[in-house]
């Protein structure tokens, strides 16, 4: 694919991330926690060492749904900190497993989903840059969403995990509007 946005550069798993699942909208609670946690470990390392792990941190975190985590204590932190196939770090261990409580009681109460969508009115936003360096690391509306998860009880997820977060599952839409995906991304707002 021709004028693919930089950031993704030539990796085959980081080019077929782009051209099919960054941006699209995802609207299922589930798989949106998931994205979160993903971007919670991220933190501090690039996003292709994440991809390059996805299939072991779904295997170890036993197809990360949140009722099973919830329950979990320090033999499963333990076990994880020895999983070579995951990223290995106490804190986003520990994190995940508080988030799955914190998603519960969301889920519980409105639905985790609806949650994160109501910020921007169940509608991606259809931003328009045309170069990388337009791009904001975080917005106000990524800092009110981080400020809101963490007065629920989660953790690793500041304002930049939160803006990454929203890009990956197609809060917001930035494709570049050179890149083929812009458009295809935005078509998929409509439903």
């Amino acid at each position: 694919m021709d004028n693919r946005c930089d950031w993704c550069g030539n990796d085959p798993i980081y080019t077929a991330y782009h051209d099919t699942e960054w941006g699209v909208p995802e609207w299922d609670s589930r798989a949106l926690w998931e994205k979160l946690v993903l971007d919670g470990f991220q933190a501090g390392l690039s996003w292709i060492t994440i991809l390059k792990k996805r299939e072991n941190f779904r295997a170890a975190f036993e197809g990360f749904h949140p009722e099973r985590i919830a329950t979990w204590g320090e033999p499963e932190v333990l076990r994880l900190l020895g999983d070579p196939g995951i990223i290995r770090h106490r804190g986003k261990i520990e994190a995940t497993i508080g988030n799955a409580r914190a998603w519960i009681d969301i889920e519980e109460k409105q639905g985790f989903d609806r949650f994160l969508w109501d910020y921007v009115d169940g509608t991606p936003t259809q931003n328009r840059f045309a170069t990388q360096a337009e791009v904001p690391p975080q917005t106000p509306l990524s800092a009110q969403i981080s400020n809101d998860l963490k007065k629920r009880g989660f953790r690793f997820c500041g304002p930049t995990i939160v803006y990454a977060f929203m890009e990956a599952v197609g809060m917001v839409n930035d494709h570049l509007t050179t890149c083929p995906c812009h458009e295809q991304v935005a078509a998929l707002a409509r439903r």
